[in-house]
C-alpha cells in the first residue's frame, strides 16, 4: 500500500509588527532575532537616529550620517525581519491590522509593539512652530542649523544696528537637557568657531538667551547639579532666565512674562525645547482599544506594558505612560529617556515570547542608571545611580564621561569612529565643518 502523503502547509509562524525604529523599536526587534516568529518593522524614515546627539547636527558639529544608520543595513543579517518604509495611519485592534498610507493592503499581526515616539508640544499654540522649530528629527536639525548660520549671514549684511541685533539674538526656550546643550553649543559657536570669519560683525557679540519656565534648569537632576549647570552656562556667556514664561512668538521675536513683568525679546532665531507630546497615533490607538491617555497623549499601559483587554498590543518608549514595578516598592513613573525605551523594548519582546510559550507576561522593571547633560566645552553634569548610592560630579571629568558614554552607545563602529575623530578635531581646532546649507533663496532645507 502506498503511504499517504501529508500535503498540509506547515503552521504559520506568529506575526509580530513593530511600529517605529527608535530606541525602543530597535531593541525589541533585536530581542526577537533568534525567535521562530516573523517580524515586520515599520518606520516613516529609512534610518535609526541617535537622538541624544541630534543637537550636534543642528549646530554643525556633526554630519547627519554620523548619528544615523540605515534600518535595512542594521537588520540585513536578521532573516526573520522585514523592513517597511511607511506612515501608519491607524491601527484596527478588532481586525488586528495596521494600515499604512498608500499601501494596497493592511498589515496583519498576531502581536503588535507600538513605539511611535513623541513630537513637539507647543501647549496649544501650534502657530509658534513656524517661528520656533523643535528638535526631534534630522529635518528639524537641518532647519535649525540653516536658521542659525543664515542669521549670522543676515547680520553681516544688515546696516541698521537695531535690526542687526535681532539677528544676533539667539533664544532657546526650555531648560531641559536639549535646551541646555543647545544653548551652550550656540555660545561656543559664537565665541570660538565664527570669530575672524566676518568683516562687519563680531560673532562673539551674539546674545544667547535660555528661557526656562521653572525655578531651575535640568529639573530632573538634583538641585546642586542644576545650579552647577546654570553657573557653567553663565561662564560660557549664556543669559539664563528662570521662571520666565513665553506668552507669544512671532517672526519678530518673543514675549516673555517673568516676576510680574512682561517684556519682548527681538530675535530672528528661536529654538523650541520646552515641550514634548506623544505621537498622535497614541490617541487613535487609545480610542480604538478603550485605553486611556495622560495629558501628554501617552497611552497608559498595564504593568507588563500591554493595553487593558489587549494582551497582544504593547506600547513602549515615549508613547507609553509606564511605571516601574520593582518588588516590595511602590510603582514609579518611567522617565522619557533612551535607557527607558531600550529596556521597555526588550521587556515587551520577552513578554511576547513568554505568551507564545503559554506563560504569563512579567511586570516591567526599570533600571535607572542616572542622567547626563553636557553644557559645553569641558563642562557637563553627571548624576549616576550605583549600588553604593548616588554618584554626582560636574566639570571636566563629567564632560569626558558624557563624551565616552555617548560614543559607546552609538550604533555601529563607523559612527563611533567618525564622531570621536570629529570631536577630537573640533576640540583642538574649534572648527565646525558641517556648515553647508542649501535653499538659501527659497527657504529650502539642506541635507
Amino acid at each position: 500500500m502506498t503511504p499517504a502523503i501529508d500535503d498540509r502547509a506547515p503552521p504559520a509562524r506568529p506575526r509580530i509588527v513593530i511600529i517605529g525604529c527608535g530606541f525602543g523599536g530597535l531593541e525589541a526587534a533585536r530581542a526577537l532575532r533568534t525567535a521562530a516568529v516573523d517580524v515586520t518593522l515599520v518606520d516613516r524614515t529609512n534610518h535609526h537616529l541617535f537622538q541624544p546627539l541630534l543637537y550636534q547636527v543642528a549646530t554643525a558639529g556633526l554630519s547627519a550620517p554620523a548619528i544615523a544608520a540605515p534600518i535595512r543595513h542594521l537588520f540585513r543579517r536578521q532573516p526573520n525581519l522585514t523592513t517597511l518604509l511607511g506612515e501608519v495611519t491607524h491601527i484596527d485592534p478588532a481586525a488586528r491590522t495596521v494600515h499604512l498610507q498608500g499601501a494596497a493592503a493592511p498589515l496583519p499581526y498576531d502581536h503588535l509593539i507600538v513605539a511611535a515616539g513623541a513630537t513637539h508640544s507647543y501647549f496649544g499654540r501650534d502657530d509658534w512652530a513656524e517661528h520656533a522649530p523643535g528638535l526631534k528629527t534630522l529635518d528639524d536639525a537641518f532647519e535649525i542649523r540653516r536658521r542659525i548660520l543664515l542669521a549670522f549671514e543676515a547680520a553681516e549684511k544688515e546696516p541698521d544696528a537695531q535690526r542687526r541685533a535681532a539677528w544676533l539674538n539667539f533664544v532657546v526656550v526650555g531648560g531641559g537637557p536639549t535646551g541646555v546643550e543647545m544653548a551652550g553649543t550656540l555660545a561656543e559657536i559664537a565665541r570660538h568657531t565664527l570669530p575672524g570669519e566676518f568683516r562687519h560683525i563680531d560673532p562673539a557679540s551674539a546674545r544667547i538667551i535660555l528661557l526656562e519656565g521653572g525655578p531651575r534648569v535640568l529639573q530632573a537632576m538634583p538641585e546642586a547639579l542644576s545650579e552647577r549647570a546654570r553657573e557653567q552656562l553663565a561662564r560660557l556667556g549664556v543669559d539664563v532666565r528662570l521662571d520666565a514664561r513665553v506668552t507669544a512668538i512671532d517672526a519678530a521675536g518673543l514675549t516673555v512674562q517673568a516676576a510680574g513683568d512682561t517684556y519682548t525679546i527681538p530675535s530672528r532665531c528661536v529654538v523650541w525645547a520646552a515641550g514634548v507630546a506623544a505621537s498622535p497615533l497614541g490617541r487613535q490607538l487609545a480610542q480604538a482599544t478603550g485605553a486611556t491617555t495622560d495629558r501628554a497623549g501617552r497611552v497608559v499601559v498595564q504593568p507588563d506594558l500591554t493595553l487593558p483587554g489587549h494582551p497582544e498590543i504593547s506600547v513602549i518608549g515615549d508613547l507609553a505612560a509606564a511605571h516601574s514595578h520593582a518588588p516590595a516598592r511602590q510603582p514609579v513613573p518611567v522617565p522619557g529617556v533612551s535607557p527607558g525605551a531600550k529596556q521597555m523594548g526588550r521587556a515587551a519582546a520577552a513578554n511576547i515570547l513568554r505568551r507564545l510559550a503559554g506563560q504569563p507576561g512579567q511586570p516591567f522593571r526599570y533600571a535607572d542608571y542616572g542622567n547626563l547633560a553636557t553644557i559645553g566645552r569641558n563642562s557637563a553634569v553627571v548624576d549616576l545611580t550605583s549600588p553604593l548610592g548616588p554618584v554626582r560630579f560636574s566639570g571636566y571629568f563629567a564632560w569626558l564621561f558624557w563624551l565616552f558614554a555617548h560614543v559607546y552607545f552609538l550604533i555601529g563602529f563607523r559612527n563611533r569612529l567618525v564622531v570621536l575623530l570629529d570631536w577630537a578635531w573640533a576640540y583642538w581646532s574649534f572648527a565646525r565643518y558641517a556648515r553647508v546649507v542649501t535653499g538659501i533663496g527659497n527657504a529650502g532645507r539642506d541635507k
